[in-house]
């Protein structure tokens, strides 16, 4: 499915933003090869720029999308930095990002 055809759809991107956090985290600590959850992370970040960009405007897709790269960053800090554990501190940012990405982007 084309990004064109999820802008009409009206597909939540916060969807993607919690696809992109928890299951990046995932499938990178599951299957130990980080780039391959990096990956997940980066396809689904572009895929929710893109209806960003298309259905509020440039401010708010580089405003989610820096909510989006920070919460990444946060989950870092707290699992290494503080000593959360990692599926908890994922877990907290995911919800985190994913809410403020609903509450900002997709709700009607």
């Amino acid at each position: 499915m084309s990004t064109a055809t999820l802008a009409r759809t009206r597909f939540p991107s916060a969807v993607l933003v919690a696809v992109g956090l928890a299951a990046g985290f995932g499938i990178a600590q599951g299957t130990g090869i980080r780039a391959l959850g990096g990956a997940v992370f980066a396809a689904a970040g572009l895929a929710a720029g893109a209806l960003w960009l298309r259905r509020s405007g440039t401010g708010t897709a580089v405003a989610l999308a820096a909510l989006y790269v920070g919460a990444f960053v946060l989950a870092h800090v707290l699992a290494i930095g503080v000593g959360m554990p990692a599926w908890l501190a994922v877990s907290l940012v995911t919800l985190s990002a994913a809410g403020v990405t609903f509450a900002v982007a997709d709700r009607a």
